[in-house]
């Protein structure tokens, strides 16, 4: 299908309005010139490209690639990408923001990126989709680079995949390029921790939330929307701190067990049954997947996809503290609801950038060509996300704000200074 200029939006839960609008009310807070705001607000480059494909039945088939840099401020863009039926510009222009604000909030000199391939790879085969992958790498060759845009994994996309960017990078430049994206297998340069990072970022600033709020984790009930990576390892880390995980939802559906879920059981349930937790005997499944966050819980980890909260369901949110582990998973317009309601929400551009910070680490590891232990690459992780959210929380207080758009001001203020500093453009 070929591609089509998006019209102007007008749906108040696309996640790009979404993003735009707690960057206008930070902007504001901040009195923001109108020269730093117009080069903040647009991405530096956009680039979209065709990727004819033979498939296995012979057939050549044509997808579209996206990637989006939006800033390159603070140093190379940094972003995954993402292999979906429904990934879509103004997505990835939301995205690439996103990172861009998340980088800056916990301090690494990194710009934001995100890209993109419009494909299902449930459906296709595993040579389908490393030669689609090595195509997209082809057709970005200009763009990526350690200095200049660095991928990762994102929905669809694993170290497998990375893998085979940097081999085909690699390739096209004569000599192996491991600091090209982060990600990868162990042995190509990858980092230990990585894994677990952004979900271990979660369990960080649930934890330095909680603290603020006075909730003791021992005492504390939790529900995780979304059990992929960040929400699996979450509700792991999380339950190993005291906290009781009563409900947990992939894409089968919801499960809940007012008792606690073992998490351990669950995870080696959902690695042995293709991935999902469809049939899981340790909760009962609940009538609608969405309950799952209505429940009444002292924390609430989204840590699946964008826009679940909205203003269709944000009056029956019970929880006290929302951790975000997905990337804008509150539309704009249930922010004011939240507010009201007094539920402390931790943003996703702090909370989930525990996988950002040890992206890092692994490429400076490849920089330096030393290995670090896992050891160092969490306690340096948390004391990053720890300070981060210290930083947003001192914030939000100076500027009397919620913790979102605390955070929106912490990370705006850096690149907003780094522009000026460096004299615009």
């Amino acid at each position: 299908m070929a591609y089509i200029e998006p019209a102007p939006i007008k749906d108040a839960e696309n996640p790009l309005e979404s993003m735009m609008e707690r960057f206008n009310l930070a902007a504001e807070k901040l009195g923001l010139s109108e020269e730093v705001y117009n080069v903040l607000k647009n991405p530096a480059k956009q680039v979209i490209v065709s990727l004819p494909i033979t498939m296995d039945n012979g057939k050549i088939q044509v997808f579209e690639g996206i990637r989006v840099i939006h800033s390159n401020i603070l140093g190379p863009a940094k972003g995954g990408i993402r292999f979906a039926p429904d990934v879509h510009l103004d997505e990835v222009k939301a995205l690439a923001a996103w990172m861009t604000w998340k980088c800056a909030v916990v301090d690494i000199p990194y710009g934001g990126g995100k890209g993109g391939v419009k494909c299902n790879p449930r459906e296709m085969s595993k040579g389908e989709i490393e030669r689609l992958m090595r195509a997209y790498t082809l057709a970005m060759i200009d763009v990526f680079g350690p200095d200049k845009d660095i991928p990762a994994p994102d929905m669809g996309t694993g170290p497998r995949e990375m893998a085979w960017l940097m081999d085909e990078y690699s390739k096209a430049h004569g000599m192996t390029v491991n600091a090209v994206v982060t990600g990868k297998p162990l042995v190509l340069g990858g980092s230990l921790g990585r894994t677990e990072a952004t979900g271990r970022g979660v369990m960080v600033s649930a934890l330095a939330a909680m603290q603020k709020l006075k909730i003791n984790p021992f005492q504390a009930t939790c529900a995780v929307q979304g059990f992929g990576n960040v929400g699996s390892w979450a509700s792991l880390l999380l339950e190993e701190r005291g906290l009781k995980i009563v409900a947990i939802s992939d894409i089968s559906g919801a499960y809940h067990n007012e008792n606690g879920i073992n998490i351990q059981e669950a995870i080696a349930y959902r690695d042995g049954n293709n991935g999902t937790l469809e049939g899981f005997k340790g909760a009962e499944k609940l009538a609608n997947a969405m309950d799952l966050l209505e429940l009444e819980v002292d924390v609430l980890v989204p840590a699946a996809v964008e826009d679940v909260i909205t203003i269709h369901n944000v009056d029956r949110i019970k929880a006290k503290l929302i951790v975000e582990g997905a990337n804008g998973p509150t539309s704009a317009k249930a922010d004011a609801i939240i507010n009201e309601k007094g539920i402390m929400a931790v943003p996703d551009i702090l909370a989930n950038a525990g996988g950002v910070t040890v992206s890092y680490f692994e490429w400076v590891q490849n920089r330096l060509g030393y290995k670090w232990t896992a050891e160092r690459v969490n306690r340096r992780s948390d004391r990053i996300m720890k300070d981060a959210f210290d930083h947003v929380y001192e914030a939000s207080i100076k500027y009397d704000v919620p913790m979102r758009i605390a955070a929106y001001i912490v990370a705006i203020d850096k690149v907003a200074k780094t522009y000026t500093f460096r004299g615009g453009f």
